[in-house]
């Protein structure tokens, strides 16, 4: 009996995934861009720098996402006569929800992809999202002997290992701007996207105390849909 159940969900699963996808035929995206990063840590007097991304995106309905991201870049910050420099590495994989989700919109998504207007389509894929994912730590610092013995006094320290990975969990904001308009989907975009990056290890700058570290990245991108349906 259960097996029944199971297999009779399996199906009802499988066919309403095919009908979902029946109405965009682009439920994959790649994507790569720039911007600038912000880092949050025990050094306070943050460095504006730089990073680039490359990301892939499935989409399980035409407003939720789930993908994987790949960024490289520099975070730096300066204070108390030290410094550092990080020039990371980090993946992770995050799930976005679009407002169009949430929207009255037409059933079937070639009518509403054809006859919305242009901010209605920009309204829509305004979204949120999360992640987790890793990040790779290459840190060059200079601490000031006062400073650490400040850190260790009220028991934190410094640390020796300056090329670890910590974990990472990312928060996103943003919107994608469609360019064109066919039957299945605009086929490119323009992605907007702020990110705060939550490091609980506390171990972005080598400094390891009591409040944990985080940076932000507000990116430019394009993106590109993949396996049109002719």
């Amino acid at each position: 009996m259960k097996k029944g159940i199971f297999s009779a969900f399996i199906l009802f699963v499988f066919f309403s995934t095919q009908d979902v996808f029946a109405q965009f035929s682009r439920p994959i995206s790649v994507g790569a861009g720039a911007g600038g990063t912000m880092v949050w840590a025990d050094l306070g007097n943050t460095d504006t720098r730089f990073a680039g991304y490359v990301e892939a995106e499935g989409l399980i309905t035409p407003f939720i996402s789930i993908g994987v991201k790949g960024e490289k870049g520099v975070l730096s910050a300066y204070g108390w006569n030290s410094d550092f420099e990080n020039r990371y590495h980090a993946i992770n994989a995050n799930a976005k929800v679009r407002l169009g989700q949430f929207l009255s919109l037409p059933p079937n998504y070639s009518y509403y992809t054809l006859g919305a207007s242009t901010f209605s389509k920009i309204l829509a894929n305004i979204y949120i999202g999360a992640g987790v994912g890793v990040m790779k730590n290459s840190i060059d610092h200079r601490i000031d002997p006062s400073y650490r013995t400040s850190i260790e006094n009220v028991g934190g320290e410094i640390s020796e290992d300056l090329n670890s990975h910590q974990l990472a969990i990312p928060l996103n904001i943003g919107l994608d701007i469609p360019i064109g308009r066919t039957l299945y989907g605009p086929r490119w975009a323009i992605n907007i996207n702020y990110q705060q990056s939550l490091l609980p290890k506390d171990n972005v700058d080598g400094v390891i105390n009591s409040k944990m570290d985080q940076y932000s990245y507000l990116s430019v991108g394009v993106k590109l849909a993949l396996f049109n349906r002719n």
